[in-house]
């Protein structure tokens, strides 16, 4: 088998007009988001006025990471220390991470095998536990029946905050990711949707709790200078109420982001190209297991995921290191101990241990792959043979 050369972590460069946007600011030294003059929208308040629009959300703030928006949406919601906050069993470090950060205790919740959340044990965790709130992590781009999850949360009257670093431009029944709760918490962190190296975006259609998040990015008495905030009286005593924890974004990183939005949906479809292609390829295969795609839900495949559900240890550790001999990086998330971005919750020592037999056990044949775009159809297709043949042979090797 010929081993693939390209890089798992190469994101296409940014584009010229990014880039002379970027210059253009560079030049004008007002690099701080509140560095206006008159009337003018400099390129954060426009990013945010774009955003909003794109979302089709009333209110947008930019700040400096996915994980600080999803901590704002928290404190702007009033959570504090000793609430409860309910988040998927299977996400990544920061969304528990921002848990802690206020002060919050996170409970986790069981995952399914299509890895959204376990409506029956949400439930559960609902009445035991009395929660303050929902952090829903649509973790690596799977949305879960979006209408089922609202009539749950609805029915015991817990707000809800959408973690979507992977779900930016996805939708459920035509209605995008993020505009199902109280809040939207979106990544352009280098490896997600939009490239800015690091930043974040927050959404929402209600205006007191865009204004204490607007505060609370560090907006001293400049919030009239937003592109999509509420209107200045909603300020009145909040301004004075909320403390500023500042984590603006800055028009040099805005400027890169404006020029990416408009081509976003194009990205999309090319991602999901290359995403079902590996899909089908693997799907075909006997014990593997790819998560289902609800005809509902329009999805961005930046990433791929796949299962070996009766695989055993030894043979998940074969099928990674056999693929990485081969030039393909897959990251295994029931491994004993966290590596790069990859960790589960067993290795988040700052949450209070939980029993989840049906996430761990799921997460014991869970592997996943990013799917940059410098990849052609050709490359995907390439790696997709690699997966089947280092999985065709472990598994093998593993009945042997």
């Amino acid at each position: 088998m010929q081993p693939f050369t390209g890089s798992f972590t190469q994101q296409e460069p940014i584009a010229d007009d990014a880039i002379a946007a970027a210059v253009e600011v560079l030049r004008s030294g007002r690099l701080h988001r509140y560095n206006t003059v008159g009337d003018e929208l400099g390129p954060v308040a426009e990013l945010e006025k774009a955003y909003a629009a794109y979302q089709g959300s009333t209110y947008c703030l930019a700040c400096t990471s996915g994980g600080y928006a999803m901590a704002t949406a928290l404190r702007a919601l009033g959570v504090g220390a000793g609430d409860r906050v309910l988040t998927n069993g299977f996400t990544l470090a920061p969304v528990p991470g921002s848990i802690a950060a206020v002060g919050a205790e996170a409970v986790l919740v069981e995952i399914t095998s299509d890895l959204v959340i376990d409506l029956e044990d949400l439930e559960a965790k609902i009445v035991a536990s009395e929660p303050k709130a929902m952090l829903l992590s649509n973790m690596r781009g799977h949305l879960c029946d979006m209408d089922a999850l609202m009539a749950v949360l609805d029915s015991h009257g817990v707000p809800l905050i959408e973690d979507c670093a992977h779900t930016m431009g996805a939708s459920w029944n035509g209605r995008k990711s993020g505009s199902f709760g109280i809040a939207g918490c979106f990544s352009t962190q280098t490896y997600k949707h939009m490239n800015s190296g690091e930043g974040g975006l927050l959404t929402s259609d209600d205006p007191e709790f865009m204004a204490r998040a607007i505060m609370l990015s560090g907006s001293y008495m400049l919030y009239e200078r937003h592109g999509a905030g509420p209107a200045p009286e909603v300020f009145k005593d909040i301004r004075l109420d909320t403390p500023n924890m500042s984590g603006r974004m800055d028009n040099l990183r805005a400027s890169i982001l404006l020029t990416q939005l408009g081509g976003l949906e194009t990205n999309i479809d090319r991602w999901n190209a290359r995403h079902d292609l590996v899909a089908d390829r693997l799907r075909a295969m006997p014990d593997v297991y790819v998560p289902h795609r609800p005809k509902e839900e329009r999805y961005v495949g930046s990433s791929f995921q796949f299962l070996m559900p009766t695989a055993s240890t030894e043979t998940m550790k074969q099928v990674v290191t056999g693929a990485k001999a081969l030039g393909v990086e897959l990251k295994w998330f029931g491994a004993d101990s966290p590596v790069g971005f990859t960790s589960n919750h067993q290795s988040w020592r700052y949450v209070t241990p939980q029993n989840l037999p049906k996430t761990d056990a799921i997460l014991a044949g869970l592997l996943d792959m990013r799917i940059p775009l410098t990849f052609s159809l050709e490359d995907c297709a390439h790696v997709a043979d690699i997966i089947a043949h280092v999985v065709g042979h472990a598994l093998q090797k593993g009945a042997a």
